[in-house]
């Protein structure tokens, strides 16, 4: 969806298609930052 945003700014130069690939691009940053935290701590098993 990213991907189609930024092809469709290009392609046109509409502000809020650059203003909605912003919103999407933050929030999957967010997201991923979100779950590579969840990953970091979760609980290491020790043997």
């Amino acid at each position: 969806m990213i991907d189609l945003t930024w092809k469709l700014f290009s392609q046109t130069g509409n502000i809020e298609t650059y203003l909605l690939y912003k919103e999407l691009s933050s929030e999957a940053k967010k997201e991923s930052t979100v779950l590579s935290d969840r990953k970091n701590d979760s609980p290491v098993e020790s043997n």
